[in-house]
């Protein structure tokens, strides 16, 4: 494997937090503590997190590997001793008394992979050089990842509430439903590349270095395709409208985006596709709200009486009505709990229904409901508000 641009930057041994002699269990025990720690599927809509998991992931993935770690450290102890110039110093490759230079238009993997050794094609993901992200003719051979794509899906309360399995349609790239990805018309087949033997590289020798550079025949594909899909036009790849399924877990939130991997955009030469985000949002209840991930929220109104004199009140639930007692003279804005009435996730215990008791003041009153109400306040002459001093 040739070095990444990122080797140079980064220090994943700093990144998840081990010393640099760590044994493999210790960067193991590191790793999976901090991909519990910032996982998406922890973390619902936490940019931060997530970028986080990425560069743990990616760290993982060098330190985790004996032959990448190997290669990594003779990168990073390449930049310690000062044998690497940052980009921009105008001299392309000079391996001169004062380290090697490079420029932005040098392709790191061709330079570097001569010097490990290796000099054949990065691993998929974001290796550097000539050719990233494209694809067809002029793709590297090595597999890429699809991108990430996002999508909307708009859900009932109760849904939102109870979880439901629905599917989600966009529009976005796909593998190519002609050809099956492979880029050529049906019926014919890619060819293997006769100068870089499918390799998508060919060696070339300077000096005392050997580098390696992208075919120029293939445009580092390792094939030829003689006969393009007439679909795709020979990039394996086609726009159109996509259905996928969504589990949607209860009690999921306004807002809250949901991981389906796997099902993003296509990947280039036979890389994996990316992952898709569906952002979740919740269509209000007219009668329930929420309160929190589990909790949720109701308001009965009580009469005048009931607030003063107390009372059995029948309140809604998602399921089955529950009769609470009304303590008397119960002020207005109170708040009573229902414990386990409210979202029921799928692991874990139920959240609770909180019951915000309202006082009803009736706004038309006939002639004898004022005398009740008269005689009422001359049974009551205090005053209310004379702490205020008004």
């Amino acid at each position: 494997m040739a070095p990444q641009r990122e080797w140079f930057d980064k220090d994943y041994y700093s990144v998840l937090g081990v010393a640099q002699g760590a044994t493999e269990k210790e960067i193991t025990r590191a790793y999976r503590k901090l991909a519990k720690q910032y996982h998406p599927d922890a973390n619902p809509g936490n940019r931060e997190a997530e970028e986080r998991f990425k560069e743990v992931s990616a760290a993982n993935d060098v330190l985790g590997d004996a032959e990448k770690r190997k290669e990594y450290d003779e990168v990073r102890r390449m930049v310690a001793s000062g044998a690497y110039s940052a980009p921009g110093g105008g001299g392309g490759f000079n391996p001169g008394a004062g380290g090697f230079t490079f420029d932005e238009g040098v392709d790191f993997s061709d330079l570097l992979g001569g010097l490990f050794g290796g000099g054949g094609a990065p691993g998929g993901g974001r290796g550097f050089g000539r050719g990233r992200g494209g694809r067809g003719r002029n793709a590297r051979s090595a597999p890429q990842r699809g991108a990430d794509l996002e999508t909307e899906l708009h859900l009932d309360f109760l849904d939102a509430v109870h979880g439901v399995t629905t599917t989600v349609s966009f529009t976005a790239e796909a593998v190519c439903s002609v050809c099956n990805g492979n880029g050529a018309e049906p019926g014919t087949l890619p060819t293997t590349c006769p100068q870089c033997n499918g390799s998508g590289q060919i060696a070339v020798d300077q000096g005392p270095f050997s580098f390696s550079q992208v075919c120029p025949t293939c445009g580092g594909r390792g094939t030829i395709i003689e006969t393009p899909c007439h679909q795709c036009r020979g990039s394996g790849v086609e726009v159109r409208p996509r259905d996928v399924k969504v589990k949607i877990p209860a009690g999921v939130d306004d807002g809250q985006r949901i991981r389906v991997k796997g099902r993003g955009g296509a990947g280039a030469n036979g890389g994996p596709s990316g992952d898709l985000y569906v952002v979740v949002h919740v269509r209000p209840h007219p009668i329930f709200g929420r309160k929190g991930r589990l909790d949720l929220t109701v308001r009965v109104p009580l009469t005048l009486t009931e607030a003063a004199l107390g009372a059995k009140v029948k309140v809604p639930t998602l399921t089955d009505p529950v009769t609470l007692k009304v303590k008397s003279a119960t002020p207005a804005g109170t708040t009573q709990k229902v414990k386990g009435r409210g979202i029921v996730p799928a692991k874990g215990s139920a959240g609770d229904l909180l019951v915000t008791f309202d006082v009803d003041v009736p706004k038309h009153l006939n002639d004898d409901q004022k005398r009740a109400l008269e005689a009422l306040a001359a049974a009551f002459p205090e005053n209310p508000r004379e702490h205020l001093e008004v």
